[in-house]
């Protein structure tokens, strides 16, 4: 296989061994006299149990030089192929930004062919009040760092002191919310018909009240010259504005009405009357059906939140304790005074399981960077750079961090673990219940009308 150029590219070579104890002296004198170059693809799969194989290449440098065993990884039937020199990331919902960013590092050390030793600190770094930074911005100001591994906000305190050399994390915190319900914002039952059908609906009980009281006037006025005999069960319709105008307003409402006209003018002026209505009442009844299933969109800025009735959460983080009790712009200084931490009140900062589990029970707005906040279930966005202290290796790193942008690596590795919005699927489908709030106008007119009736 040697001889024919069997171990070249494209052919690609799979060993097993199920002797895992002597496989590291047997490789060396099998494939010592094999020309398996760094073009090769050979590939040594060594059964340690019944469930778990360790996966390792083999290759030489130059012809008649020693055999370079690799160690790639593991596979277990568990937890399927592990890389041994890429941990694998789990639970990527907690501190998104760190682990895309250790990933990233991890790529950014081969590239330069640096060496990594890791110093773990619990926070990115802030001023204290004798002006010394704490962690990670500490340890790059007291040079006991070159690179910070994880991503940082551009602030301009920060700027002084260290380089941004690179966008890593396109992160993006945000308001997550389900759209409240229609009537939590507007009154539905004026949202039937524009402005100009119901000045047109005005205009039509007006029009049939006026020509209905004419024709009860001729009515009456007839009866003084005429003897009229009433063959109906019915009784007339007094000579007064206010009967004809509580008809009028009967028939709106879809009630009947135990006084009727009788003469012909009369009974068909009170036939237009109700079918008209009739057809308005269907086309309002349809439409108050589909507006109460209805959610809004009309929160769509800070500014919105701010004057809604939605509670307000934020993910409790470092960062979020730093940046928003010294918020300067008015609407999110506003926002966290008003609604995060009102005076006299505990403030609102929660885990992101419970920020999210108040968040789909509805009425409530969860801060929270979108990555995680996604995974489990507008409007600050920001770009997040990896920091480095000034030093010599700092153009290297620059130019390694490039080429993992411009190779596809950074955004490869930053769609594994941040997830994408959700789209919502069942918009339209799904049933909601109406509640009191729904009916609150409704109750209004009842109670009004109750009261002007005992008064």
């Amino acid at each position: 296989a040697s001889n024919e150029n069997y171990f070249t590219t494209p052919f690609k070579w799979i060993i097993y061994y199920n002797t895992p104890s002597t496989v590291e002296q047997l490789i060396p004198i099998y494939f010592a006299s094999l020309d398996i170059l760094v073009d090769s693809d050979v590939t040594v799969v060594i059964m340690e149990n019944e469930d778990t194989f360790t996966i390792k290449k083999i290759f030489k440098r130059h012809v008649n030089t020693s055999v370079i065993i690799e160690d790639i990884g593991n596979w277990t039937i568990e937890n399927g192929f592990l890389n041994n020199r890429y941990e694998k990331v789990t639970e990527t919902h907690i501190d998104s930004i760190a682990k895309v960013n250790y990933v990233l590092v991890q790529h950014l050390s081969d590239t330069v062919n640096a060496t990594l030793w890791y110093s773990v600190r619990n926070t990115w770094g802030y001023k204290d009040n004798s002006s010394n930074w704490s962690g990670m911005i500490g340890e790059l100001t007291r040079k006991e760092a070159d690179i910070g591994g994880t991503a940082l906000f551009l602030t301009s305190d920060r700027i002084r002191i260290i380089d941004y050399i690179a966008m890593t994390t396109p992160t993006r915190s945000k308001f997550i919310f389900r759209e409240p319900k229609l009537s939590y914002v507007t009154d539905v039952f004026t949202l039937p018909f524009d402005g100009f059908v119901w000045a047109s609906i005005c205009g039509l009980f007006v029009a049939i009240a006026v020509v209905l009281l004419v024709v009860v006037k001729w009515e009456w006025k007839k009866q003084k010259f005429v003897e009229v005999k009433n063959e109906s069960n019915e009784s007339e319709i007094h000579n007064s504005w206010v009967e004809v105008v509580f008809i009028t307003f009967g028939a709106l409402c879809q009630q009947g009405s135990s006084s009727v006209p009788y003469s012909f003018p009369g009974r068909i002026t009170l036939i237009f009357l109700y079918i008209s209505f009739m057809f308005l009442y269907t086309s309002y009844s349809a439409n108050i059906v589909a507006l109460l299933q209805s959610s809004s969109n009309s929160i769509q800025t800070l500014q919105d939140i701010l004057h809604s009735r939605l509670d307000v959460g934020v993910h409790d983080t470092v960062f979020n304790h730093f940046y928003f009790p010294n918020a300067s712009e008015p609407v999110r200084k506003a926002i966290y005074f008003e609604k995060v931490a009102p005076p006299g009140q505990k403030p609102k900062f929660y885990s992101i399981e419970e920020g999210i589990r108040r968040m789909r029970k509805g009425l409530f707005a969860f801060h929270v960077e979108t990555g995680p906040g996604y995974k489990l279930a507008k409007l600050f966005k920001r770009m997040k750079n990896v920091a480095c202290k000034k030093s010599s290796i700092c153009k290297y790193l620059i130019l390694g961090l490039r080429q993992l942008q411009e190779n596809g690596i950074q955004g490869r590795e930053v769609g594994l673990i941040y997830t994408k919005k959700p789209q919502c699927l069942s918009r339209g489908r799904s049933f909601i219940s109406v509640g009191l709030v729904d009916c609150y106008p409704a109750a209004v007119v009842l109670g009004g009308g109750l009261s002007a009736a005992v008064i």
